[in-house]
């Protein structure tokens, strides 16, 4: 069984029923985050399921300098603040350099390293000092089993309070990611929880122009599996009107879809893995 990780009220991990991590790509406006954490809030206590808000207060990792990258870190974690105290839910963000590390672990109950920056030393030295909970997501271009030094880098610091391992694609030629299903058990094998990133896992990278493209038709089909094969925690970047997004609109999940989705991937949870939900 995998360790727990906390990240504020949610338990993920350790027998703990699926969570969910959930929000827009970027943080577009104080409106936008408002209306979604609502939103997810209602979803959430109706489901009965524990979930994290995410959004972006800079998108670092972009093709683009034309790319709309957020509202800047200061400004960013000012809202994701607000956020956390109006609607009582745990917030977590991407950091992208060390010295952000300190500021955001003021104000995020966990912090995020984006795919691009997984294998950082200083980055992850850093995150996993912090003390708190770290997601990391697998690059692109690692092999599931590469993660495991990840791991090590980090569980090795004072101050480490738990990470968890996110797949969410690896690279398959030009402009395509594709899942490789494996890669679930084979980080679960390093004793942590494993998170499936079901949205950034049918991006099509750089495809656009000057940005990047999705396929939303194949999310569902992609949660339903990774549920089924026993992940601890599902990442979903979901917005109310997709198409006017200012950052990876094809890969976000249509917010109003979004319960509908989670009942069917409650239900296999609780199929696959009936003692998570105490039955």
């Amino acid at each position: 069984m995998h360790k727990q990780v906390k990240i504020g009220s949610v338990t993920i991990g350790g027998g703990a029923p699926l969570a969910v991590i959930a929000g827009p790509c970027v943080i577009e406006s104080k409106e936008l985050l408002d209306e979604t954490a609502a939103r997810l809030k209602e979803i959430s206590e109706r489901l009965n399921i524990g979930l994290i808000f995410k959004s972006s207060f800079d998108k670092a990792n972009r093709s683009s300098l034309k790319s709309f990258r957020g509202p800047g870190f200061e400004e960013g974690l000012l809202m994701m603040a607000e956020i956390k105290k109006k609607y009582g839910l745990p917030v977590i963000s991407d950091i992208h350099e060390s010295w952000q590390v300190e500021p955001c672990s003021r104000v995020l109950d966990a912090l995020q390293i984006p795919a691009f920056l997984a294998r950082q030393t200083d980055l992850l030295i850093a995150a996993a000092k912090s003390g708190l909970p770290v997601n990391v997501k697998k690059g692109q271009f690692m092999a599931p089993d590469d993660m495991g030094q990840v791991a090590g880098k980090m569980a090795a610091q004072n101050g480490f309070n738990g990470l968890m391992l996110c797949e969410r694609g690896a690279s398959f030629g030009y402009h395509n990611l594709v899942v490789d299903m494996r890669s679930l058990p084979i980080m679960a094998g390093f004793g942590w929880p494993v998170v499936f990133d079901a949205t950034h896992s049918v991006q099509l990278p750089s495809a656009g122009d000057g940005c990047s493209g999705g396929d939303r038709q194949f999310i569902a089909p992609l949660a339903r599996a990774a549920v089924a094969a026993g992940i601890d925690c599902l990442f979903m970047e979901t917005h109310p009107r997709p198409a006017e997004a200012l950052c990876d609109g094809p890969n976000q999940w249509p917010l109003d879809e979004l319960e509908d989705l989670l009942k069917m991937l409650i239900n296999i949870d609780k199929t696959v893995r009936p003692e998570r939900w105490g039955k």
